[in-house]
């Protein structure tokens, strides 16, 4: 954050009000307005504490009370500050926002013994929640108050992320690179719920926003080595340096390699950050780079239950969650960044702040897949053969000489280079009562995506797809396109009474969208261009009365389709993600509106509960849709879907113990007529049916016991509930088969819990520990049906022995227990 050094009363001490369940940085609020430097709280401990929550409802401090004939010390005023938009330079007190943020620094992320940042979300932030579609762990599928900010191609994307004020949602599929982000360097992040207006186009369900440390905020070496189970290996240096002129640099390095807990699931990435600047008396200014390289392979979904002659029976997962369904699902990624921040106060009240960048992204990937010709000729002769081995079905478009010679697998590659620029200017100025910030960015990428396919074999022992030397990689389809998006906006933060503000904001973007699409058969088509615009407004009160605050906002957001999902957009030419594009028909942008209301409740230093309730309507969502006889879909506008629900938030810092609990009750429906088509099945949306892959309730509770200054233990339980499965909206599926229950088409819900522990035997060196998913507990984070022509990993060969396909339960596999130790140095 852009703060000028002031000196602070030293008798503000830190609170552990709002969000420092989280860990949000507190700042005593010196004269003048601008807030201190950063005083890092000691942060949230996650652990298994269920007598804590009913033993402390009253919520009473246990602390010590001041010595009989002595004056307890004052409650003197604190102002936990955030940034209440995704540029450098503005920070308001959080208690006058009229939203429920949550914040997190790098020490409490560090603490929870979370293995990653994604892991650290969804174990501590209350709303986030997890698909582990892919199954590695940095390539997530997270989702917030049912808003995905994916990895995945073709997830409806719909949270904006943010690092040091730069946008990082990818230009191609506005999806998430978890693994480019410099987990080492991360200084703190802020989770915004709904579609403020201030964070920019794409917001729909809220926004993330990293920033990052420099040598100002982290001097000093420090050194996090860890190892784990399944030979997982990971490294996080960072050094840095300031001096009393106000230079300061700042260097970070993270490395990260493991064979994986499924079979054939290797991975390793390595990302590299350094920034360079001087902070002086009214200017500060900085220029950073970041790069990042991995090799990752998520092996997808495995298939479960599935029913012969109306009787259920296991898949390949209950006889090994370990193994994986077709191989391999490499995704190679290679990432640039380079930034420059500067930050200028001309007074004490007007502050001017700009940012400029540049990236470039690479992305390889392979994905090893039954030949769709072969799934069609499955389906076609899965009557079987007479004696003489002719097929029973007339509809079968092979004999059987024909398809015992057809390649049954084939490589899917993709190619993806993408550039991006942009520039962002803020004027922040004090104008009596009222904190007024005007601003514009500019962004542009271009992108340019190609599509190969290589015919090749099964090996029907491992699943492993090899390509045929005799057959050439060619070229299937592709993508050239760009995208530049213009935005000015104004908000205006309005202290209407001692403890009454009223904020308001107002956004207008403009979004030009251009393709050229081009196919094996008609080579280069003709460019589309698409122009999209839109003023979105925000507006909302906050009202302080006692202990409590009380708030309520309405905003709208908007969000263009991608260069993707215009290239993927027409039903009667269905492509295959991630990849293939085929045709562009126009998509209507999304247009969320966002209502939220709430209460904070803070009696004393160490205590805090939030309690919030939301819903945010989108109109014309864009959803990918399977087309009807295939496996391949394409993009098209819905016309309405609603998320809404209420979300509990409890911390409290008892001394010995620190405690907290997150409840997220949420219900994302489809809120229209309309169709569905997930392979073989239509399903028909009624108002009100669930969408896919959401869970309904979710509950998080931890504590950590710190029984010596040094040491501390913690633990983790997360609670959540089943999964509708994506293809089974309708709950078709169980009128289909004979005495088939509904739950059988879902996803179980699950409880599972993590232990961590840290012992620091001096200021330099401190050991720590972790054990995730202690039992051992068996759980699934998606579902979706399909086409099962691998039933227990054995490949359908009607053309040898007849069997039929069957439709079943595809999930994602949770991890199972694993272990890990680490050590810590700093210098």
């Amino acid at each position: 954050m852009l703060a000028r050094s002031v000196k602070s009363n030293p008798c503000h001490a830190a609170r552990s009000g709002p969000m420092q369940q989280a860990g949000i940085r507190t700042h005593a609020a010196p004269p003048g307005g601008r807030p201190a430097p950063a005083r890092h709280g000691p942060g949230p401990r996650s652990a298994l504490a269920l007598a804590l929550a009913t033993a402390l409802l009253p919520f009473a401090p246990l602390h010590a009370q001041a010595p009989a004939g002595e004056e307890p010390l004052p409650r003197l005023p604190t102002v936990e500050a955030i940034t209440p938009s995704p540029l450098p330079g503005t920070t308001i007190d959080r208690d006058t926002l009229p939203y429920a943020s949550q914040a997190a620094d790098a020490e409490t992320i560090r603490a929870s013994g979370a293995d990653n940042l994604i892991r650290f979300m969804t174990q501590r932030l209350t709303g986030v929640n997890i698909n582990e579609v892919q199954g590695s762990p940095f390539q997530g599928d997270l989702t917030f108050h049912g808003y995905r900010a994916s990895a995945t191609l073709g997830a409806a994307q719909g949270i904006s992320v943010y690092l040091d004020g730069i946008r990082v949602n990818e230009p191609f599929g506005d999806i998430i690179s978890w693994d480019m982000m410099p987990e080492a360097a991360i200084r703190s992040l802020t989770v915004v719920p709904g579609s403020d207006a201030l964070f920019g186009p794409n917001t729909l369900g809220g926004a993330l926003a990293f920033t990052t440390q420099s040598g100002l905020t982290a001097p000093g070496f420090t050194a996090d080595l860890s190892f784990g189970s399944d030979s997982r290996k990971r490294a996080d240096l960072a050094w840095g340096w300031n001096n009393a002129d106000g230079w300061h640099a700042f260097a970070a390095v993270t490395g990260f390699d493991e064979d994986g807990w499924r079979d054939q699931s290797k991975g390793h990435l390595g990302t590299v950050f350094a920034k360079f600047g001087r902070s002086t008396a009214t200017t500060e200014w900085d220029v950073s780079i970041l790069g990042g390289r991995s090799k990752l392979i998520g092996n997808g979904l495995l298939p479960s239950w599935r029913y012969e002659d109306g009787e259920r029976e296991g898949g390949l997962y209950q006889d090994d969650r370990r193994s994986i369904y077709t191989a391999p699902d490499q995704t190679e990624n290679r990432q640039t960044q380079i930034a420059s921040h500067v930050g200028h106060w001309f007074n004490d009240d007007t502050l001017v702040s700009a940012l400029a960048y540049v990236r470039n992204g690479k992305r390889d990937t392979v994905n090893g897949d039954i030949n769709g010709e072969y799934e069609e000729y499955v389906e076609e002769c899965e009557d079987g053969f007479d004696a003489d081995g002719n097929p029973l079905d007339d509809d079968c478009e092979y004999t059987r000489e024909e398809g015992a010679a057809l390649h049954n697998g084939v490589f899917n590659g993709t190619h993806l280079d993408q550039d991006a620029y942009g520039a962002a200017l803020n004027l922040d100025r004090q104008f009596g009562r009222h904190r007024v910030v005007v601003g514009a960015t500019w962004d542009h990428s271009k992108v340019d995506y190609k599509q190969y396919e290589q015919l090749g074999w099964l090996d029907e022992d491992t699943r492993v797809i090899y390509g045929d030397p005799a057959e050439e990689r060619e070229f299937f389809s592709g993508v050239r396109g760009n995208a530049t998006a213009y935005s000015v906006f104004a908000s205006d933060h309005w202290q209407v009474g001692e403890r009454t503000f009223v904020t308001g904001s107002l956004r207008w973007n403009r979004s030009r969208v251009a393709n050229t699409l081009s196919t094996a058969e008609d080579g280069e088509r003709p460019r589309e261009r698409f122009t999209y615009t839109k003023a979105n407004p925000f507006l909302g009160i906050t009202h302080g009365f006692g202990d409590w605050t009380a708030y309520a906002s309405v905003s709208q957001s908007n969000r263009a389709p991608t260069v993707m999902e215009l290239g993927c957009a027409d039903p009667e030419e269905p492509c295959r993600l991630p990849t293939g594009l085929q045709g562009d028909p126009y998509l209507a942008q999304v247009v969320s509106r966002s209502g939220e209301v709430g209460l904070r409740w803070s009696p004393g230093e160490h205590t805090y509960v939030s309690a919030s309730a939301y819903r945010t309507t989108n109109r014309d969502d864009i959803l990918f849709l399977r087309a009807p006889n295939t496996q391949q879909g394409y993009f098209a506008n819905f016309d309405r879907t609603r998320h809404q629900g209420v979300d509990l938030t409890v911390h409290q810092d008892l001394g010995l113990v620190e405690w907290h609990l997150g409840y997220s009750w949420l219900e994302a429906t489809y809120e229209a007529h309309g169709e569905l088509l997930s392979g073989e099945r239509t399903v028909r949306i009624e108002p009100g049916m669930r969408l896919a892959g959401l869970p309904k309730h979710t509950f998080k509770l931890g504590a950590d016991w710190k029984p010596t200054p040094r040491l501390t233990f913690g633990a983790d339980l997360i609670t959540q509930s089943d999964l509708i499965a994506s293809g089974n909206e309708d709950g078709g599926m169980t009128e289909e088969v004979e005495g088939s229950r509904s739950r059988d088409w879902k996803t179980g819900g699950f409880t599972i819990v993590n232990l961590h522990g840290r012992w620091r035997t001096s200021d330099r060196l401190e050991f720590t520990a972790g054990i995730d998913n202690v039992f051992d507990r068996r759980y699934e984070t998606f579902g979706m049906i399909g086409e099962d022509v691998l039933p227990n990993g054995e490949l359908l060969r009607p053309h040898v022995d007849p069997e039929d396909s069957a439709e079943a339960l595809f999930v994602a596999p949770g991890a199972p227990r694993r272990y890990r130790i680490g050590l810590r140095l700093r210098f």
